[in-house]
């Protein structure tokens, strides 16, 4: 499918108008200044668009210190929802049951609420709420309780004994200060930790569980007030159209059917209003052949076929009819062509996954074929690439990275025999960490032929150096490379509220900025365009019974889809820390396409190095109040321009 102008959504009738998206939101409220991850810990909160960044987390301390267990992502498995101006999470730690309640509390404040409920009658641990202070803003800061003179952070540690407090907490520094409002008396302990090398400032807050009886609930109420300088200072950004990379040929997604009920519209909604250069599907090939000894094909031809197989296939023709490209993934595998008992959780030993049984490779290839040739002559779709979902891990199928290389030898070698155009996807792997995996492959000769692209899974690893190894690859293999599951919590299903928060759709759309600049991917493909993981809300999904409707995520992937096909990677710098920033064009179109993320407040922005020929820009914001918000053409005079950046938005820039 392919979209030279600007997309805009069709009119048709799933599309609200601007005020009623406003007024829906995920739960029909709006949204904070305080930022609360699904697991509990604040991250900061927010002061006119700039992040006041700290974390807090609630821990659980072995009497005499010997561990400390705190909330943190996928260590728990919590609870989120938005209840109007508050945000509460529900988890637990050991035997401890919390429930905390963010609630805003004007600017730059936050009331929180700790309750905690003991499910054992003796409880020798303790439980705190506790505070971790960013080390570039408080490394020289001071700390302050109740009236008395201030005191260096870094000399507070205060051992074993407690600091009463009756009213508040102050931590002070040049460019921050964070405080703590006691409603009651309590105590801090100050402690130094070292993590990574960095010495940091712990603040705990006890809340008192010691003779909690069983089953009775304690409650700690605290109000935190961050403020600080904004940094209004103008940003400059400088574009390179000489230093040219990869092609960007489009956004694309993930169609894994899994909700028969609520995907459709979902995926006729994403169809309709997206451009998409790339769709994954998947091959259900547990249901293609259960039993080693019948012919698929056979099977398939007598009417005989696995109605999840069908509907798989069927998905995979209407992208194909659509001119997007397939990568066609099998999450497991039948139990005649795995070592061991099936199993989709980690076991005793925490692995994931079955291997395949190598004495059965002869039918493993021909299975996979066989699919691969039934779709293509009975749907019509040449699949073009083929691999294993985070076969590094084991979901739910394992390997090492030597068998993953094997394995692209021989299935590719037999695919080509029986003259089959589909290749392997090198990698495929469950995040950006898990470079190494495609390394054996990588340094194989003989594979090389076979492989026709390389992808990995956005999830974790957003780490400048680790993303670069995945450039390096894609650049040393002369190959595409694929984000073949794009977006950053892979048990956000957990807590699905969180899909309508900005912090999420901002935290998405600016780890998608990174990737374009540093990865040079050819797609990245959203996890998922279905109602798992939607971008919108409504419809019933997730329990929301409103009108289906776009959120603040499906525009930023609008926009972002809107990038015209095949731009190039090009070099473009900000002197600023909170915008990130990608570049895109094609010197012999004259077009260009550029993606900011502003991090922090409204300010006002200096471009250098457009073309001398481009007089102008077309600009479009996305965030809290705009979906993809066209704004005033941005006059170009001599390679440069000049704009306003909105405060925490998604913009993109575009040459006519």
């Amino acid at each position: 499918m392919k979209c030279k102008k600007l997309c805009k959504p069709k009119s048709f009738r799933m599309i609200l108008p601007v005020t009623g998206l406003l007024l829906l939101g995920f739960n029909g409220t709006g949204y904070s200044q305080t930022e609360v991850e699904p697991w509990g810990n604040i991250i900061g909160i927010r002061v006119n668009g700039q992040p006041m960044a700290f974390e807090t987390s609630l821990r659980v301390v072995s009497k005499d210190w010997s561990y400390i267990k705190s909330t943190g992502q996928e260590k728990q498995r919590p609870k989120y929802k938005r209840s109007g101006n508050q945000q509460i999470v529900t988890t637990a730690i050991d035997s401890f049951h919390f429930t905390e309640v963010i609630e805003e509390a004007g600017k730059g404040s936050a009331k929180i609420n700790i309750q905690v409920r003991a499910t054992t009658k003796e409880n020798a641990n303790q439980v705190f709420f506790n505070l971790s202070l960013p080390y570039e803003y408080y490394a020289n800061g001071k700390l302050q309780v109740d009236h008395e003179n201030p005191v260096s952070l870094a000399g507070a540690d205060s051992g074993a004994a407690a600091r009463p407090v009756m009213h508040a907490v102050r931590f002070v520094s040049r460019l921050r200060q964070l405080e703590v409002l006691f409603t009651e008396p309590g105590s801090v302990f100050i402690k130094r930790e070292t993590s990574k090398g960095i010495s940091r400032t712990q603040i705990y807050i006890p809340i008192p569980v010691q003779h909690l009886p069983d089953e009775q609930t304690v409650s700690k109420t605290f109000v935190l007030k961050a403020s600080g300088e904004i940094d209004r200072m103008p940003v400059t950004l400088r574009l390179d159209t000489l230093v040219t990379g990869r092609a960007f040929k489009g956004f694309g997604g993930n169609f894994r059917l899994q909700n028969a009920k609520a995907d459709p519209q979902v995926i006729d909604y994403c169809l309709e209003n997206l451009r998409l250069a790339w769709g994954r599907v998947e091959m259900p090939w547990l249901f293609w052949q259960p039993d080693i000894n019948e012919n698929p094909i056979e099977e398939a031809r007598a009417g005989r076929l696995n109605s999840r197989v069908q509907k798989a296939m069927e998905m995979a023709q209407r992208l194909n009819k659509m001119g997007i490209p397939i990568v066609l993934t099998a999450w497991s595998a039948p139990t005649w062509a795995i070592v061991g008992t099936p199993h989709f959780r980690p076991g005793a030993d925490g692995v994931w996954g079955n291997p395949l049984d190598q004495t059965k490779e002869a039918e493993i290839y021909k299975s996979i074929a066989d699919y691969i040739d039934y779709l293509k002559e009975q749907y019509g779709v040449e699949v073009r690439l083929f691999s294993f979902n985070e076969s590094d891990l084991g979901i739910n199928i394992r390997q090492t990275g030597e068998e993953h290389a094997a394995l692209i030898r021989g299935l590719g070698a037999y695919l080509v025999s029986r003259g089959l155009k589909t290749k392997m996807l090198l990698g495929d792997n469950s995040d950006a960490t898990t470079y190494s995996f495609i390394y054996p492959a990588m340094n194989d000769p003989a594979a090389y032929p076979y492989i026709g692209a390389i992808s990995f899974h956005s999830w974790r690893g957003w780490e400048t150096e680790i993303l670069e190894k995945w450039a390096e690859a894609a650049a040393k293999m002369r190959l595409p490379l694929l984000v073949g599951e794009g977006s950053i919590d892979a048990a956000a299903w957990n807590y699905p509220d969180i899909f309508g928060e900005p912090l999420y759709a901002m935290e998405e759309i600016n780890l998608y900025t990174r990737l374009l600049a540093i990865c040079q991917p050819e797609s990245i493909l959203q996890w998922q365009l279905t109602a798992d993981y939607s971008p919108l809300a409504g419809g019933g999904i997730f329990g929301h019974e409103e009108p289906l409707h776009p959120t603040q995520r499906f525009w930023n992937l609008k926009q972002l889809s809107s990038t015209p096909e095949n731009l190039k990677a090009m070099a473009i710098t900000s002197d600023r820390p909170l915008i990130s920033c990608a570049a895109l064009g094609d010197n012999q179109t004259g077009l260009y396409t550029l993606h900011l993320v502003n991090n922090g407040t409204t300010r006002k922005v200096n471009l250098y190095g457009l073309p001398d020929r481009i007089k102008t820009l077309r600009i479009y914001t996305t965030d809290e109040k705009w979906n993809m918000q066209e704004g005033r053409q941005i006059p170009v005079k001599k390679g440069r321009a000049r704009f306003t950046l909105d405060s925490y938005a998604y913009t993109t820039l575009m040459s006519k």
